[in-house]
């Protein structure tokens, strides 16, 4: 699952986990059905679904295709997709060293070789709040923000003079101020936008985090926990038996998406 984005998760679904475990408090919507890999949503319920032949297909919140990407593939192995700007599409390719930015009708708008700026070993990229993109550059260890042409404006210290172990992030999150790195094996390191380091927390071997608000969330297969910044208390929620074999879970307003074998199930939240 990509991360918990736009998703009044607080209000809505956590809530709920805790006891409605028969799933009476999820109402099954529609299956858009197809053969798909991977998907994400924006903040205006948007689906951005990947096709196992790597055809990248936009639904709209009707269910309805509104857009065709079909050059998935020739930048190599997509690795992800970051929808936080509805107008402005990020696809990362791990392996090339490279993102291509496209617009809200599919269209290429430019490429970024992370490679022509010096930039070689990355694993994750995010948008960031005022729209340039942030990476965490592990061949000098620091976090760096690009604008859209792919010129560092600006980055943190080498993380080698604070950390005796280097992060490899495998998710950025921008939010509210601050920037979180999350590797699953070593925690959440959570940076200001100056690249100072505020907290460190040590949760492990989640899938992915989000952040709503005030609090942190993650998930394994079974579960969906949640963390009060500043405080001591760490919730966790069993999900229902409805997303069980489950290959992604996603949630928008009001509404969660489930990834399986034939399709994407939607259900809206009562």
């Amino acid at each position: 699952m990509n991360h918990l984005k736009k998703i009044l998760f607080v209000f809505f679904f956590l809530p709920l986990l805790s006891k409605a475990q028969n799933d009476s408090s999820f109402k099954f919507v529609k299956t858009i059905p197809g053969d798909y890999s991977y998907f994400t949503v924006d903040n205006l319920d948007n689906i951005y679904a990947l096709t196992n032949s790597n055809q990248l297909i936009k639904i709209n919140s009707s269910g309805d295709s509104v857009g065709v990407f079909n050059e998935v593939r020739r930048h190599g192995q997509l690795s992800s997709i970051d929808a936080s700007n509805s107008l402005k599409l990020l696809l990362f390719y791990k392996n090339f060293a490279s993102v291509l930015v496209l617009d809200r009708f599919l269209n290429t708008l430019n490429t970024i070789n992370l490679r022509k700026q010096g930039v070689f070993n990355v694993n994750s990229i995010a948008t960031s709040y005022d729209n340039n993109i942030w990476l965490f550059d592990e061949g000098d260890s620091k976090l760096k923000k690009m604008d859209g042409d792919g010129n560092v404006i600006s980055e943190t210290v080498d993380f080698r003079l604070l950390f005796d172990s280097i992060p490899s992030p495998t998710q950025i999150i921008d939010r509210d101020g601050f920037v979180y790195l999350y590797d699953p094996n070593k925690g959440i390191y959570i940076f200001d936008y100056y690249g100072s380091l505020k907290n460190k927390l040590s949760f492990l071997h989640w899938k992915n985090i989000d952040v709503v608000k005030t609090s942190i969330y993650g998930f394994t297969d079974t579960k969906v926990y949640e963390y009060q910044l500043g405080s001591l208390n760490l919730k966790e929620y069993a999900l229902p038996e409805s997303f069980n074999n489950a290959l992604q879970i996603e949630a928008g307003i009001n509404k969660i998406y489930v990834l399986k074998q034939d399709g994407i199930y939607v259900f809206s939240v009562k």
